[in-house]
């Protein structure tokens, strides 16, 4: 039920987007049609008539879910042609880009796994993290500038044949496939150390077979992360197409939010939400058929996977690096102009180098850092008391967090961005209303263990009051583990709002963002990378930092299994209320 009433709630909002956008739909089109023309409130009004958006918003909502039923998703208010050719031009060629992405993800998967399967221990690496945790966005401004520019190996923009494919499943493919990787050769050697391993080995099973049987083991209950990976992919192909101008439903969807051209972008985000609610059903479907009928119910879990070791210098090392940046950068002013020193290369005036008006790179990276990671922080709060929340609630959670995880950030900023304009707000807002799901699934699972302990029905014995209860066992027991959590995906999130500041809808300029450095630089990569190559590097740091400050928590984690503590309060409670009976 939670599940359809989201659904419907995203639905209404792409219908009702001409009514929610802060501005004039009239002048747009007025724009469009007749740059020259007056807007007057006559010419206004006409237009206005003549799409329908006097009607109001239940009329308006209506008649767009009338025209879907028929298979009419209406007209383009700019170019005035049908929509519904242009978002089936941008859909093939991005399942196009989406299949070759998911075949380089199959291969690194596969190269990542396959030594584990071979000596029956190790890990996919620190390789693979950080190629899971650099963004798409990112990986592919670098694999422009260095495979395109400087090298000239491949073409860097459009699509006129295989070759233009490269870099863009590339830069789609790699963090998929680390991902993919790092998942199932950190979950293997635990099955491999199962007891039917070493049964099969004896019986002279060979390793093929047994290999085979463990993989069929490790995916099942991995499938929904594969599902969220290739819903990911539907958000990074938006990026990625703006990057290298491939003329996909991702970018279709970013020109139509920009230029207001509101139909057209309902079209494009419909098709967008389709390609990850249909990911998602056919990953619930392959996990069944990989199950069969006798464990389908049975709630299959893995083994806990073996941690991940991470030298304790290496995020030290990387915070260092990063804060020592910052803080330089911060010394310096981010907006002074000087238009004798354009464009200028690194040097002991310009440690970083200039910009394309002759601002500091250095400055404004430093002074970026409070914009891009004071804003993550905030959006992670508010994430993590909304998890929180919903964690008491998991009937209620559980269906919108289906749909929020079909929903990358980026569509999700596209929306915002149409409704309430481009800004840091939107941006934020976009962000924290599909940051939730991961964090509140923990406090769910979390608050069902405490609730099942010991501890809690003895205090419910001796009459302790349910607030009491709550208050002063159950909160604080899930509060810490899911602040921990929260905390380790703030790195994350900073990536998530420089994403939408690449691609202009987080902060406006003149604003120092890191995206929106990155998406500036672009226009001059080739006169001065050194303008695209701080804010990359930051980035990177960035990420390097969440991959790093996770591994060390699993350490941790594995080290101190999940239940010690609340078995140890248990037998001390339980003891306690012995001796005063």
């Amino acid at each position: 039920m939670t599940r359809a009433v989201s659904l419907f709630a995203v639905l209404a909002t792409v219908g009702l987007l001409p009514w929610l956008s802060g501005r004039d739909p009239a002048l747009t089109v007025l724009r469009a049609r007749s740059a020259e023309q007056e807007p007057t409130e006559e010419a206004l009004s006409a237009i206005r008539r003549d799409l329908g958006l006097d009607a109001g918003p239940l009329s308006l909502l209506g008649d767009w879910a009338a025209g879907l039923v028929r298979g009419d998703l209406g007209t383009s208010w700019v170019s005035g042609t049908d929509i519904l050719p242009s978002v089936a031009s941008g859909l093939q060629v991005s399942l196009g880009l989406m299949a070759a992405a998911l075949t380089v993800a199959v291969l690194l998967a596969v190269a990542l796994v396959t030594p584990v399967l071979v000596r029956g221990r190790g890990s996919a690496g620190a390789v693979a993290a950080m190629a899971a945790a650099v963004p798409e966005f990112l990986l592919a401004t670098v694999a422009l500038l260095v495979c395109g520019v400087w090298l000239g190996w491949l073409p860097t923009s459009g699509w006129q044949g295989p070759a233009y494919m490269i870099l863009p499943a590339l830069a789609l493919g790699v963090p998929a496939g680390g991902l993919l990787g790092r998942l199932v050769a950190d979950a293997l050697p635990a099955v491999l150390d199962e007891r039917w391993v070493e049964l099969w080995r004896g019986a002279g099973v060979s390793r093929t077979r047994i290999s085979a049987a463990a993989l069929r083991r490790v995916l099942p209950p991995l499938v929904p992360q594969f599902g969220m990976v290739a819903v990911g992919l539907t958000g990074g192909a938006v990026a990625v197409e703006a990057v290298f101008a491939v003329p996909g439903i991702g970018r279709t969807a970013l020109g139509a939010a920009k230029s207001q051209d509101l139909p057209l972008l309902q079209g494009s985000v419909l098709a967008l939400l389709a390609l990850g609610l249909v990911t998602g059903a056919l990953a619930a479907l392959v996990r069944r058929r990989l199950l069969g009928p006798a464990l389908r119910d049975a709630g299959l879990s893995l083994p806990p996977a073996r941690p991940v070791r991470a030298h304790p210098a290496v995020p030290v090392v990387l915070a260092t690096v990063l804060l020592a940046a910052i803080g330089w950068g911060l010394l310096r002013d981010p907006y002074a102009v000087d238009t004798t020193a354009r464009l200028a290369s690194p040097s002991w005036a310009y440690p970083l180098g200039t910009d394309g008006l002759g601002r500091d790179v250095l400055a404004r990276l430093g002074h970026g850092a409070a914009s891009t990671v004071g804003t993550a922080a905030a959006v992670c709060l508010l994430s993590l008391l909304a998890g929180l929340a919903l964690g008491f609630l998991p009937g209620v959670a559980a269906g919108a967090a289906d749909i929020a995880n079909a929903l990358p950030p980026v569509i999700v900023g596209i929306l915002v961005a149409a409704a309430a304009g481009p800004g840091t707000g939107g941006a934020a807002l976009a962000v924290a209303l599909i940051s939730w799901p991961p964090l509140a699934a923990h406090a769910a699972a979390l608050v069902q263990e405490v609730r099942a302990s010991a501890f809690l029905t003895a205090q419910r014995a001796i009459g302790a009051r349910p607030l009491w209860i709550l208050t002063r066992h159950v909160l604080p027991s899930v509060a810490a583990p899911v602040a921990r959590h929260a905390l380790l995906r703030l790195p994350g999130i900073a990536l998530a709002l420089a994403s939408l500041g690449f691609l202009g809808l987080g902060a406006q300029p003149p604003a120092p963002e890191w995206g929106l450095l990155l998406d500036e630089s672009r226009a001059y990569i080739e006169r001065a990378p050194w303008a695209a190559l701080a804010p990359a590097v930051a980035l990177a740091l960035l990420a390097g930092l969440a991959v790093s400050g996770a591994a060390s928590a699993r350490g941790r984690g594995a080290r101190r299994a999940t239940g010690h503590t609340i078995r140890k309060e248990t037998a001390r409670v339980v003891r306690g209320t012995a001796v005063g009976a």
